[in-house]
């Protein structure tokens, strides 16, 4: 069974800094995709950035710059960097992985950005 555990939100103030951590148990590998969404209250889930086994990255225009993805194959680990946040990053982050069309679903973590 594929567990996604999400950690590492919380709440920080405009240009501050977190990096977001899902861990998945090494319950998969070789995952043909593996990302990041949110969903702000009363807003529809939104891409983040996501990262193909091709190696093709595709980033929301928003977070462009400032996220970045990185991962642990060994330990079956995926980080989400996020720098110089804005309050509109305010959300709840959600892991995603994607293996042969399946796709699995963290349980969201909360971050909150503001003074």
């Amino acid at each position: 069974q594929v567990q996604l555990v999400e950690s590492g939100g919380g709440e920080v103030q405009p240009g501050g800094s977190l990096r977001l951590s899902c861990d998945s148990k090494r319950s998969i590998s070789l995952a043909n995709a593996m990302g990041w969404y949110r969903q702000a209250p009363g807003k529809p889930r939104e891409l983040v950035i996501v990262m193909r086994s091709s190696g093709e990255t595709t980033y929301a225009d928003s977070v462009k710059g400032r996220f970045t993805i990185s991962e642990e194959p060994a330990l079956g680990v995926q980080y989400l960097q996020m720098n110089n946040l804005r309050p509109e990053d305010t959300a709840v982050y959600y892991c995603y992985v994607e293996k042969h069309g399946h796709e699995f679903w963290g349980q969201g973590t909360q971050v909150t950005v503001s003074s």
